[in-house]
């Protein structure tokens, strides 16, 4: 069936839709030769566009045979012929058009191609710089293409839900006012008002709180975040997240939403139907029992505080660490672990502060460990029954601090997960991650600081207790969480300008400076702010994650590489000294 949408001068099908049924058509295809091979003087190409692959045959009385003989990968080209059924045993069921070929009858040449620097196919992995140096190429990849067409279905799932639902989407400005966020901002200079400068947007937080003080009480935007920061295999100094916000909303109306959103988005894009509501698991749990606010709930492996039993041993460390106020937890890791695999473990523990990890093994009944000689019978048998161990697993331990023990224990349950494949890659697994403390104590500067950030609404029944224990202030925030990574954010804020100013003494920004850096908002505020709460939920990470891919850059068209350079267009670059002198700005950087 033709797409007669995708019809113009150059083409009347695309290269991925022809089928037995249009035997005898005769047709116009354009896109870019795959490949090409010369058979006893037949020429085949396979002509590829972003739908899929055709086979074109020229024969040797074709009129322009000579130019097909002269065809390169990669040159663009345009052809008509006359679709033909292959011979029987020469289909390729591979490809949607393997049972036809087309026998053309005209060649037009529409550019010419170097050879390019690597195979425009997904047999072979290209070096990544010249993946990104050559990105135009790296994106005429099936997989690419793909990729970048899932996306599309994502992001439109999105925008019709939310629109069905009554939100509008509304456009936040890109040249901000620079706020406290977490992340570096990145700056831009204002060549009309000498000395002073722009912030590009970490997210549009205020701006989406303005537009609920503005009586849109239903607002989303596919938005574009800028942060200055090292990055990772999750992180791009450029990303885009779903960002929503509600008025007259709780945190339940958030969570009926953003599932719901959800829900159609797994549908439209992979035919899953996902089960709601999704699970809703505290902070304070989660860290205790998984070691992670970010937990990935497709396998069990609990953490087990075993400090009570730990301190009637003879074990130095375990005893040093209780009476310091630290705990002893362990876990359970259901494999024999080998000396090698339990002596990387101790070195992978260390990277999160532990000063190292202890372990043991049940055989034959009994546990096994060079540290089991500082635990007599009733240590060992109270070990093996807290912890539920069964033959020929192993147990490993880490003493400390609450917080080294739980983010070393997570990072351990969250490897040997991988490891083991203790869970089924294809599930998809949410959860709510909720009751968030307000505050954290900052050790180095002895002081309170925000959690997450300063516009959070602390819970009801706490905000009597705001300016007089901090720390016991648990705030309305919430994370959504797939499994054992965090896919979305948000929270009810703060409207009422009298808890916003008991927050900011807590954290200590004066009146002076949250007018200098937040005036905008709590001046708006003033004026009949209405209770309300939102999110924002990463495009690119969500859509990684349904493609089975771990490194976002996968699905955005052009990302920046480790150094937030664009191999590509070579930016960033160094600007002229006329476009410096316009600015106002003066380069003082020493030459390497």
């Amino acid at each position: 069936m033709e797409n007669k949408h995708l019809a113009t001068k150059l083409r009347t099908n695309t290269c991925g839709e022809l089928t037995a049924k249009d035997e005898n058509k005769k047709i116009k295809l354009s896109g870019w030769v795959a490949s090409r091979r010369d058979h006893g003087g037949v020429i085949f190409i396979d002509l590829r566009d972003r739908y899929g692959l055709t086979q074109i045959v020229f024969n040797p009385d074709f009129k322009d045979f000579k130019q097909a003989e002269h065809l390169g990968r990669e040159f663009c080209i345009s052809i008509s012929g006359i679709v033909k059924k292959r011979k029987k045993g020469m289909e390729n069921p591979k490809i949607k058009t393997g049972e036809i070929e087309v026998f053309a009858d005209s060649l037009e040449i529409l550019n010419k191609s170097e050879i390019p620097p690597f195979e425009i196919d997904d047999r072979t992995v290209a070096n990544e710089e010249l993946r990104m140096k050559f990105k135009y190429l790296d994106l005429r990849k099936p997989s690419m293409q793909n990729n970048l067409a899932f996306r599309h279905n994502v992001a439109q799932a999105a925008r019709a839900f939310l629109s069905n639902n009554g939100f509008l989407e509304i456009e936040t400005p890109i040249l901000v006012k620079p706020t406290p966020e977490g992340a570096r901002d990145y700056v831009v200079p204002s060549r009309t008002n000498m000395g002073k400068f722009y912030a590009l947007p970490q997210s549009p937080q205020l701006y989406k709180q303005i537009l609920m003080v503005s009586g849109f009480d239903r607002y989303f935007q596919l938005a574009r975040c800028l942060r200055d920061e090292d990055l990772r295999a999750d992180r791009q100094p450029e990303h885009t997240q779903i960002d929503i916000e509600m008025s007259f909303a709780t945190q339940e109306d958030v969570y009926a939403i953003g599932e719901g959103m959800l829900k159609e988005i797994f549908k439209k894009a992979l035919n899953i139907d996902l089960k709601t509501p999704f699970q809703r698991l505290p902070h304070k749990e989660a860290i205790e029992k998984y070691g992670s606010d970010k937990p990935d709930l497709r396998f069990n492996m609990e953490l087990i505080d075993v400090s009570d039993i730990a301190k009637k041993s003879e074990f130095s460390v375990f005893k040093d660490a209780i009476g310091q106020k630290g705990i002893v937890k362990c876990m359970i890791i259901p494999s024999n672990l080998t000396r090698k695999e339990l002596e990387e473990l101790i070195e992978f523990s260390k990277i999160y502060k532990a000063k190292g990890m202890a372990w043991a093994k049940l055989q034959n009944g009994r546990l096994e460990s060079s540290i089991i000689k500082y635990f007599n019978e009733d240590v060992q048998k109270g070990l093996i029954k807290k912890t539920d161990i069964k033959e020929n697993q192993t147990v490993v331990f880490v003493a400390d601090k609450a917080k080294i023990v739980h983010d070393a224990l997570g990072a351990i349950r969250k490897e040997m997960g991988k490891r083991l494949k203790l869970y089924n890659e294809k599930e998809f697994k949410f959860c709510w991650i909720v009751d968030f403390p307000l505050f954290e104590w900052n050790e180095d500067e002895n002081k309170w600081d925000v959690a997450h950030h300063p516009f959070c609404m602390p819970i009801e029944k706490d905000i009597p207790k705001i300016d007089k224990d901090p720390g016991s202030v648990y705030c309305t925030q919430y994370d959504l969480v797939l499994n054992g990574v965090e896919v979305c954010s948000g929270s009810v804020r703060i409207h009422k300008p009298e808890i916003q100013r008991t927050v900011f003494d807590v954290i200590g920004i004066t009146e002076k400076e949250a007018e200098e850096k937040f005036g905008f908002l709590l001046n708006a505020y003033k004026y009949g702010g209405p209770p309300h709460a939102g999110f924002g939920m990463g495009l690119d990470r969500l859509t990684a994650m349904m493609l089975g891919l771990e490194d976002i850059r996968e699905v955005i068209a052009f990302p920046k590489n480790k150094n937030a350079e664009c191999p590509m267009d070579g930016s960033p670059i160094e600007i002229n000294s006329k476009q410096l002198k316009e600015l106002h700005i003066k380069v003082d950087i020493a030459k390497k």
